[in-house]
């Protein structure tokens, strides 16, 4: 329900943020100042974000972005007050932000996909707000918001558009999960894929995105789920949200896939690593006939040898899902009501949390292969 906004009077604060000045470099807290929120934006007091690997791919270059950035994607917080002509949110009201906002007026949002928005990627991936302007500024000039968000910040101003409400029952970390771990993997599986019931799962990468795609399979009533990674010590982890098998990563993947799918291989195999070896034996681990789901981020300008002689001759589909083909205004909260009523356990994705000074150790500890999802958690005081 839209509702009037009266705002209120807000000059520039000053904020702590993690902040990348070059990449290969370490990230930064750092005190910046944030300007206040103007027309059609607001401020949000952030109380929670995921430490996810997209953020570590602008640290290494995969994902170039204009540098300095305020890093973080995955959050959520409460709205502190709105600028002008605001209509949808007040001060007080419990959001997720949304990385991949819609202008609802484009030939994507009018098709009923908004994750795939032309109307506002001019902004986004510059770090801008949509008049084209920052709203981070350091000692030496503005700082740029990863995603247009940069939620690795006690405050952040973002457009009204990229604010989703959040369920009252959910907590704050839960949230901030629903800004991309889970909807990017439960989507994958219910909204791309559309996996049916009964069918064969692999899942490729059992981070925090690929356990998300172990529960969303499962939600669509998959058997048998099969988890690969390369940390062995997430089999259990992978089993307990649905995986009945567990595969340690090698050269013989697909034909380990093939030896527990009665030598057909998969009829749906998830990648949620991004790497183009990977995804080439994902098609290998496919069935003639089975779909191949590219999940996870490739870097940008590489490149995946996939055989088309096969692709033809075997009918294997390969797709893209990105956001998990979602509807955030939509699938946010359905995502909040099923973690509700029992049906996705998300509470078991969070395994570490850390203050923002402590995110170095954070993103050591996600490389390390020891988190599915370590959580920001934003003490103010």
């Amino acid at each position: 329900m839209t509702r009037s906004c009266l705002p209120k009077k807000v000059d520039s604060m000053r904020i702590r943020a993690a902040v990348l000045h070059r990449t290969a470099e370490d990230i930064r807290v750092e005190r910046l100042m944030l300007k206040p929120p103007q027309a059609g934006e607001v401020l949000v007091r952030m109380e929670a974000a995921g430490v996810c690997g997209s953020d570590w791919q602008v640290c290494t270059g995969a994902t170039p972005h204009v540098l300095p950035a305020a890093l973080g994607h995955e959050g959520a917080g409460t709205v502190e007050t709105v600028g002008p002509r605001c209509t949808m949110f007040a001060p007080g009201e419990r959001v997720i932000l949304n990385w991949a906002p819609a202008c609802e007026v484009c030939w994507y949002c009018g098709q009923g996909r908004p994750n795939l928005c032309s109307g506002t990627k001019d902004y986004v991936w510059k770090g801008l707000m949509p008049d084209g302007t920052p709203r981070m500024y350091g000692p030496n000039g503005p700082v740029y918001q990863y995603c247009g968000l940069g939620c690795f910040a006690d405050y952040v101003v973002v457009p009204e558009s990229a604010c989703v409400q959040l369920h009252p029952e959910v907590p704050m970390m839960i949230g901030a999960l629903l800004g991309c771990c889970v909807t990017t993997g439960v989507g994958a599986a219910v909204r791309t894929a559309r996996v049916k019931a009964g069918s064969s799962v692999a899942v490729v990468g059992a981070g925090g995105v690929g356990l998300s795609i172990i529960l969303g399979a499962g939600f669509a009533g998959a058997d048998p789920i099969i988890a690969v990674d390369t940390v062995t010590d997430r089999a259990g982890l992978a089993r307990r949200l649905g995986a009945r098998h567990f595969v340690a990563a090698s050269d013989q993947m697909p034909n380990a896939i093939r030896s527990l799918t009665e030598g057909r291989g998969a009829d749906y195999v998830f990648d949620a690593t991004g790497l183009p070896a990977v995804q080439e034996q994902c098609l290998e681990a496919a069935r003639p006939g089975g779909k191949v789901i590219l999940v996870g981020l490739a870097p940008v300008g590489s490149r995946t040898n996939l055989p088309g002689s096969v692709i033809t001759r075997e009918e294997k589909t390969v797709t893209g899902s990105y956001y998990g083909s979602a509807n955030p205004r939509e699938d946010f909260d359905y995502y909040a009501r099923c973690y509700l009523a029992g049906k996705l356990n998300l509470d078991a994705l969070i395994t570490r949390t850390y203050s923002l000074e402590a995110i170095r150790d954070a993103y050591r500890d996600l490389l390390a292969g020891e988190l599915a999802r370590g959580i920001i958690v934003f003490d103010l005081g």
